[in-house]
């Protein structure tokens, strides 16, 4: 169970709510401490990162770094940044539901998980609370409680927590074009953590989100790539994330384009449900794509209806549901365990979510078997679409449902991107390879 249900919340991008004690008059009684909030650093102090002026107008560059993991049996990936002074490695979790990275920190540490490598000790370089990054973290209300510094609690929907102060550091970076640089970026060092449910063995949280603190939003502002972000899993388990826009043929990629209703979320909007290449008459899903997620999620009134239609389509097939398989909430046995998905796509149908793009014509986005299904250790086949109803109105587009396809957010131009795509081999710059 544990592994099946990893990922149903590291999903920042529902339920993050960013606050502070001054706003808030359960913080101090929630941590069990009174002034948690008080100075846990030195002032703040200049970043020695080996940065020039040549790192403006750098736009034609970019970064790619390796993932690890995979949606079953490890349900969750991990990059590796290289971050401080001197620069040490760090398992980050690539969120691109919320905005802010931060990593354990020893500042000291009032409590911690366990990490993979030592906890992160932070430079000098404390952000203050009326830098532009903090105020993009906090309500337009906040009051700086202390001024030399930026305070930040950031609230999962899985119930971990994560609460620290945002400092600035070196961020030791390969660039696809040849140059090695050391920008200096603002990230959380995080001295109070509430893990959740099903904890991941990260060092922290990689934020891929939309907002000005997110690390790519931060190497756009100092002209080091295009702001836009992307990732490609492979079913055959890790892939690759990447920032900056030349690294993808454009007119190869479908595009639609994200909802200006819903500016917080990678959301394309609204979508309506195919199933097997009909309509179902289940519209109006608001979705989200978020690779925080490990599993896909349909609010329950479209979930109930799906599997509905599944098990309508298995019904007089040799599969019984394997109610003694709790790796998810719905798997089925056959005759003989199986061994791989290619055992039982004859019996499962695609899936797809139509988009308006709006108002043209509508953009698909398709789920064959094998980006729904998994096969369990006991050699069952279990849905990987996952009743939402802790997701409130969004439906969720997870790590499942986007492998073997390059999936692009490009905030320059407010679009969202996908086509196939072998994730297993890390892609090379339009000029030269970059590993």
């Amino acid at each position: 169970m544990k592994v099946g249900m990893l990922g149903l919340l590291r999903v920042v991008v529902l339920v993050m709510v960013l606050r502070v004690s001054s706003s808030s008059s359960s913080s101090a009684s929630y941590f069990g401490q009174k002034n948690r909030r008080s100075s846990i650093l030195p002032v703040p102090g200049p970043v020695q990162a080996t940065t020039s002026s040549l790192m403006l107008n750098r736009v034609g560059s970019s970064l790619v770094f390796p993932l690890h993991g995979n949606v079953y049996p490890i349900g969750f990936y991990n990059v590796t940044l290289n971050i401080g002074q001197p620069s040490k490695p760090y398992f980050l979790d690539p969120d691109t539901g919320s905005d802010l990275t931060w990593l354990q920190c020893d500042a000291p540490c009032v409590q911690c998980t366990e990490t993979p490598h030592p906890l992160y000790k932070p430079s000098n370089s404390l952000v203050p609370c009326k830098d532009p990054l903090c105020k993009s973290l906090h309500p337009p209300e906040h009051r700086c409680e202390t001024p030399e510094q930026c305070d930040y609690d950031i609230q999962y929907a899985d119930g971990g927590s994560s609460m620290g102060v945002l400092v600035k550091d070196a961020f030791s970076f390969n660039f696809t074009n040849g140059e090695q640089l050391k920008p200096p970026l603002a990230l959380g060092c995080g001295y109070d953590q509430i893990p959740g449910p099903f904890p991941h063995p990260f060092d922290g949280v990689l934020g891929l989100g939309k907002g000005k603190s997110s690390i790519v939003s931060q190497l756009s502002v100092q002209g080091l790539v295009q702001n836009v972000i992307g990732h490609c899993i492979s079913v055959r388990g890790g892939g690759y994330l990447f920032f900056g826009d030349d690294l993808y043929d454009s007119s190869r990629v479908l595009w639609t384009s994200m909802s200006r209703d819903h500016p917080e979320h990678y959301s394309p909007g609204f979508a309506e449900l195919i199933f097997g290449g009909k309509t179902t008459g289940i519209k109006n899903l608001l979705t989200v794509f978020d690779s925080g997620s490990s599993y896909t999620y349909l609010n329950s009134p479209a979930y109930q209806a799906l599997v509905s239609l599944v098990k309508k389509e298995l019904t007089g097939r040799s599969l019984r549901e394997a109610l003694d398989d709790k790796t998810l909430p719905l798997c089925w046995k056959g005759r003989r365990p199986f061994k791989s998905l290619n055992d039982v796509r004859k019996y499962f149908k695609p899936i797809a979510l139509s988009f308006a793009n709006g108002g043209k014509a509508k953009t698909q986005f398709e789920l064959p078997p094998e980006a729904y299904l998994i096969i369990s250790r006991m050699g069952n086949v279990c849905l990987g679409i996952i009743d939402g109803k802790d997701t409130g109105p969004l439906n969720i587009i997870g790590d499942i449902s986007m492998q073997d396809k390059m999936v692009i957010y490009n905030n320059e131009k407010q679009l969202i991107g996908w086509a196939p795509a072998n994730c297993d081999r890390l892609p090379k710059s339009k000029t030269t390879s970059i590993w």
